[in-house]
């Protein structure tokens, strides 16, 4: 974990000078600057238009009563992209980008959700009621939980 903090604190900026430095050299200066402050724009004008989208998924889903997973992990991923391509560098303008592509994005959302998967256990217990764990009784009828707000006495 110490190196992962190392590399993202200290290596990571260290390559994107580098790469800034090398593109200044073979082109011209201003056209690095212009680089620099043209992915920044972009980035920010990309989190505005598609976090707008994925903000409204968000909503469609839930108004239609459906768990928006899919959309929160996909605005996750646009706003990372945004920062990415709003950081000044090569590299992570790159990576900006092609976490902006939503093919890219869906696979990525896919792979992480399979790792995650075998990463985490979701583990349930129950306190003598005979209950199985996923909220079913013994004999496979769902058990409905309603709950309301609790009120204080003044």
């Amino acid at each position: 974990m110490f190196l992962r903090i190392l590399f993202l604190l200290t290596l990571l900026p260290l390559v994107e000078l580098v790469l800034l430095v090398w593109l200044s050299a073979h082109t011209d200066w201003r056209l690095t600057v212009l680089f620099v402050l043209g992915t920044g724009a972009l980035g920010a004008w990309l989190i505005r238009w598609q976090g707008w989208r994925a903000w409204r998924n968000i909503r469609d889903e839930l108004a239609r009563g459906e768990l928006p997973a899919e959309s929160i992990q996909d605005g996750l991923f646009i706003l990372v992209a945004g920062l990415l391509l709003i950081t000044p560098g090569v590299l992570t303008d790159v990576a900006g980008v092609v976490l902006l592509v939503p093919p890219f994005r869906r696979a990525l959302g896919k792979w992480l959700r399979r790792r995650w998967r075998t990463t985490f256990a979701v583990r349930s217990f129950s306190t003598g009621g005979g209950w199985e764990p996923g909220g079913r009784e013994p004999d496979g009828t769902v058990i409905d939980v309603a709950s309301t707000p609790a009120t204080r006495p003044d």
